[in-house]
């Protein structure tokens, strides 16, 4: 179940969002992490089979003070099958730009060499 969780966390320097960062990548089944907020204090998790408490716990020991803000599911959209818009080839307009050009016959003459 691909699922996003939203920590806040009390980073007040670049390098304190470093390492929550790269704390955060670090785990099993994290497919993206961001900063979110106003005040760049908020951690965006997406991934599979994450533990979010685990995850809470993990970055007050290491970086500072976290709080579990939200936790939901990721639905998937659906693509709607999009109509096929390519042209046979062998189904082509043809462009006849007069009256006495191929594949039309000239008045009396036959277009094929052989009669049928």
């Amino acid at each position: 179940m691909k699922q996003k969780i939203v920590i806040k966390v009390h980073m007040t320097c670049d390098k304190c969002r470093s390492k929550a960062l790269g704390l955060v990548a670090s785990n099993h089944g994290v497919e993206s992490v961001g900063i979110e907020g106003d005040d760049r204090d908020r951690l965006a998790v997406v991934g599979n089979g994450l533990d979010a408490a685990n995850l809470t716990a993990c970055l007050r020991k290491k970086v500072a003070y976290a709080e579990l803000v939200t936790v939901e599911e990721v639905v998937a959209k659906e693509k709607k099958p999009e109509p096929d818009t390519t042209v046979d080839p062998f189904c082509q307009q043809w462009h006849h730009p007069g009256y006495y050009s191929w594949p039309y016959s000239y008045p009396g003459v036959h277009c094929y060499p052989y009669n049928m």
